[in-house]
């Protein structure tokens, strides 16, 4: 499988095109943009729960679960000296904060088993993961 954004920027915002959708990363006027997205650090937060919410639901029916829903809370760690220059702060996260609520008539032992199994699978978490940086993930019933 391949995956593909195109697209052109304006200042700090990026326009781009995958398939029928469009998707603006911008950042706040005080970083030089108009605002018009979420920043590419929240998108790519954003990415790792829809990530991992499409590997749930996948890894939920292979299981048998009754997985109703996932209301996630992810943060992402990072000194901005790095991508603002400092060459002796490292310019990405330092540390991933997954905070998953799992609504499901199963037991906790089935979200861990599930949390488990969607963590092995779930592309972005892996890269993250193999870049050696800190994941904390917390999957909890609701």
């Amino acid at each position: 499988m391949t995956f593909q954004v195109s697209g052109n920027s304006n200042g700090v915002q990026a326009i781009l095109k995958s398939g029928k959708h469009t998707i603006i990363i911008d950042e706040p006027p005080a970083m030089g943009g108009q605002d018009k997205g979420p920043d590419p650090l929240t998108t790519f937060l954003g990415a790792l729960a829809g990530c991992e919410n499409v590997v749930a639901n996948l890894a939920a029916k292979e299981l048998a679960m009754d997985l109703q829903g996932i209301e996630f809370d992810i943060k992402g760690i990072l000194d901005p000296r790095g991508f603002m220059g400092n060459p002796d702060v490292i310019p990405y996260f330092e540390k991933v904060i997954i905070d998953a609520k799992v609504k499901t008539n199963d037991s906790l032992e089935r979200i861990y088993e599930l949390q488990r199994v969607t963590d092995s699978r779930c592309p972005i978490y892996n890269t993250i993961k193999a870049a050696g940086i800190e994941i904390v993930s917390k999957w909890t019933k609701v």
